[in-house]
């Protein structure tokens, strides 16, 4: 296995697995989240793929099929009034074919991540992760990530 950049190539895999994300955050708030929604137009994805303020990472197999994918943000405050001008990767987005989970697959796109980001010059590497994904926050935990801040919300 290998960890590269997307290419337009990827991209039905990438929204077989995006439908996959989709279905976990429809089961645990279906208040929130549609039902079999694709997050991205091909024309959105094609133009994230060659964006590299938003890189996308895709861990491959030996026949360069997708097993899994980081989509990733550059963030950064600068001159602001009270936050520090430090360089965040932000990974919007990780997911494991739900078919191929526990083969430390997630963890390897996770550790390129964080390679990156250290190549890049980032302070820290961020994400969220929603309350009703249990396995993604102990995957998170076991990864050494801990919380910075927390969401709160009352449904009126």
């Amino acid at each position: 296995m290998k960890v590269r950049r997307a290419q337009e190539k990827d991209m039905e895999r990438i929204d077989e697995l995006l439908m996959q994300v989709e279905k976990v955050h429809h089961d645990g708030r279906p208040d929130l989240f549609r039902y079999d929604q694709k997050k991205y137009t091909d024309e959105q994805l094609k133009k994230l793929i060659h964006d590299d303020l938003r890189p996308i990472f895709v861990a491959v197999d030996e026949k360069d099929e997708v097993l899994g994918y980081a989509f990733c943000i550059f963030q950064q405050y600068q001159n602001h009034n009270i936050m520090t001008d430090i360089k965040t990767i932000y990974i919007d987005d990780l997911c494991v074919d739900e078919n191929l989970r526990g083969q430390h697959i997630g963890r390897t796109l996770y550790d390129s991540v964080l390679a990156f980001a250290r190549e890049q010059g980032c302070y820290n590497v961020t994400l969220n992760v929603w309350c009703c994904n249990e396995k993604a926050m102990k995957f998170y935990e076991a990864c050494g990530l801990k919380p910075q801040k927390i969401g709160m919300e009352v449904i009126l």
